[in-house]
């Protein structure tokens, strides 16, 4: 089955079109700069090179209409008929409660969506743009949802309440709901073929590490904790995200610099975090070659809150799921940077995690960088967001037809 899987941000558009079959991504690229005279299409084709399309395009639609068109060119094309394209799996930000797995796109899916975009305003109504605009140009094309949030529905309630009266969570769904559902799942899944082993019988934490990043206590496959919570702002430090804090320092702020709710949200998610603390980058690379040259004391700074973060976490899920099977570092970060690997396992071995130094520095693939006494493994997994939603999508589809 060939499935173009969407993943729509506010003025941008991500997508790859998959060969479920022989999981092969047959085209890729993104929209960036949607709603501005200088919007740019890269694309490129499996086996050729990228291009590039600098145009007008003031939205969604016409967006998705240059993804299509673009797919159908005889030049840079890899279908002659957008028939051929037989789904498309979006990826959405929130389902709240009302989704633990991966859906069909129907009339009672959009309502819940809409319904939901209080939880996620900043993702769920380009999320909603993105399907809007594919079933108008495919409108008799299955269309699926695969959602950020679902994975981590299997959360018992006392780690996803907070400790907050319990009308509020009745009145308003405010729990944890965790992100990056689909990556945890993925790479968890990955281990255990990697190991092995059936993914029912392992005790594994999943460390999703990028400019955005979350940890995950898996447990029988499923999912028992995480770190980010109500919104993706919880848990680690990120590149623009502060992660854990005390709430009231967020009023203290508030007050002290004048700040209204939107200011404030904006200074959360887009100033504080990596960039915040060190002044200098988001950006996990050029924080690394400043600890390396030693030339910026607050990335240095910076570099160690993100990986005693980290190491925290590693530690209060090894005693929630009793034990560790595995410990797998994925995500730009995480499957990149030796470095932040080798920080959080630093002084690990008392918990059964004891790094190969040398395997460390250049693994390929999916790979084992622990040592050989190591009680518990340390993997490095390249996660594959998009390949996930792509089968998923073929999974309700053919389920679908045998249905109908």
């Amino acid at each position: 089955m060939r499935i173009l899987v969407l993943n729509c941000g506010s003025s941008s558009i991500k997508y790859q079109f998959i060969n479920t079959e022989e999981k092969i991504v047959l085209a890729k690229g993104q929209v960036e700069r949607i709603g501005m005279s200088s919007a740019v299409l890269t694309h490129t084709p499996h086996g050729k090179e990228k291009i590039r399309i600098v145009g007008e395009i003031l939205d969604h639609t016409i967006a998705i209409e240059y993804v299509i068109a673009v797919l159908l060119s005889p030049n840079h094309g890899v279908i002659k008929d957008k028939n051929e394209i037989d789904a498309v799996g979006h990826r959405v930000v929130h389902g709240g409660e009302t989704f633990s797995g991966s859906v069909l796109i129907t009339d009672h899916v959009m309502k819940a969506l809409n319904d939901n975009i209080e939880l996620a305003p900043l993702h769920n109504p380009p999320n909603i743009k993105g399907i809007e605009a594919a079933k108008s140009h495919l409108p008799n094309t299955p269309q699926c949802g695969v959602f950020d949030t679902a994975f981590h529905q299997s959360m018992p309630n006392y780690a996803y309440l907070y400790g907050i009266p319990y009308e509020l969570y009745k009145r308003y769904k405010i729990r944890r709901y965790g992100f990056h559902g689909t990556s945890h799942r993925f790479v968890s899944e990955r281990a255990a073929a990697f190991l092995g082993k059936p993914v029912e019988d392992l005790k594994l934490i999943t460390a999703h590490l990028g400019n955005g990043a979350s940890i995950s206590a898996i447990k029988g496959g499923k999912s028992i904790d995480t770190s980010m919570g109500f919104t993706p702002l919880e848990g680690l430090l990120m590149g623009t995200r502060g992660g854990d804090m005390d709430p009231s320092l967020i009023l203290y702020v508030m007050g002290k610099e004048g700040l209204n709710l939107s200011e404030a949200n904006t200074l959360l998610n887009k100033h504080s975090g990596i960039v915040g603390l060190s002044g200098l980058s988001s950006d996990m690379r050029e924080i690394e070659d400043a600890v390396i040259d030693g030339s910026h004391k607050m990335a240095a700074t910076a570099f160690d809150v993100f990986n005693y973060r980290i190491k925290k976490y590693v530690g209060a899920y090894i005693a929630a799921l009793g034990g560790l099977d595995a410990l797998v570092f994925t995500g730009g970060i995480g499957e990149n940077s030796s470095l932040v690997r080798k920080a959080v396992c630093s002084n690990m071995e008392y918990l059964g995690l004891e790094l190969d130094l040398e395997k460390n520095e250049k693994p390929v693939g999916d790979a084992d960088v622990a040592t050989e006494n190591s009680r518990a493994r340390i993997l490095r997994i390249p996660t594959d967001e998009e390949l996930v939603i792509a089968l998923d999508t073929e999974k309700i589809v053919n389920e679908q037809m045998i249905q109908n």
